[in-house]
């Protein structure tokens, strides 16, 4: 007699690795394959460079306009070892983003699109985000300057271009590490008065945007609820996220 496997009920239900079985004392051939395989899809995404070019495109597409930055970090090499580096905008960057803040009027928000580490992330999910995100936040009134494409970017980089910029808010979609679920994962990142030395307890984090985690129209109802509420509480971080965990759906 057969007996039923009671995994099988459980493994469509979650991406994790779970009831594999074994052969002997290690894992079946497909099962250790299949990590293999996720393994070298993660490491290929952390190296993946930016097509910025065509993330502007895409961008302009939605109907959004985009300047393109770099920081301080010169190569993926030096971006990895120096995290400091992708904190921080070039000299370059740094006065034409401060061109831009000085003929724009104040913004209520900027969008900056970081490469992080997962470019296929933002390449992929980050304009059909803010495709879904901007036009409401438009009709609601918000000041909403030109979304701003950094290559070998960290989190903290929206901290300096908010800064630059005048923004009372600074919203950075980011590709997140990659894990053995998946290497394309996008993470959103809120911090109310953008400048330089802000810490990650005054931000707050939107994480597994992807169409297998976070779907893209839920992502954006949950952003337009952050930053609504940054806005109005004028702060982010550890002070609103309690109250907006209960307040979502």
């Amino acid at each position: 007699m057969i007996e039923p496997d009671p995994w099988a009920v459980l493994r469509p239900r979650t991406p994790a690795r779970i009831g594999l079985g074994h052969s002997g004392a290690s894992l079946p051939t497909s099962a250790h394959l299949d990590f293999q395989l996720a393994h070298a899809r993660a490491r290929d995404a952390v190296h993946q460079a930016l097509d910025g070019a065509g993330l502007s495109t895409d961008l302009e597409r939605a109907g959004l306009s985009s300047i393109t930055v770099r920081s301080a970090a010169g190569d993926r090499r030096q971006y990895l070892a120096r995290p400091d580096l992708g904190r921080r905008l070039d000299t370059a960057s740094r006065e034409r983003v401060k061109r831009v803040g000085a003929s724009t009027a104040p913004l209520d928000v900027v969008f900056v699109v970081a490469d992080g580490l997962s470019p296929r992330a933002v390449q992929t999910h980050a304009p059909p985000v803010l495709a879904a995100l901007t036009p409401r936040l438009a009709a609601d009134g918000w000041r909403i300057g030109p979304v701003v494409v950094a290559e070998q970017g960290r989190v903290a980089l929206g901290d300096e271009i908010g800064e630059h910029l005048g923004a009372r808010l600074a919203a950075v979609l980011i590709g997140e590490r990659p894990g053995l679920s998946s290497p394309e994962s996008l993470g959103i990142y809120v911090t109310w008065s953008p400048a330089i030395g802000r810490t990650d307890a005054e931000r707050n984090c939107i994480s597994n945007v992807r169409p297998d985690g976070l779907a893209y129209g839920l992502a954006a109802e949950r952003a337009w609820f952050l930053l609504t509420e940054a806005r109005r509480r004028r702060l982010t971080g550890v002070g609103l996220k309690d109250d907006v965990i209960q307040a979502l759906p």
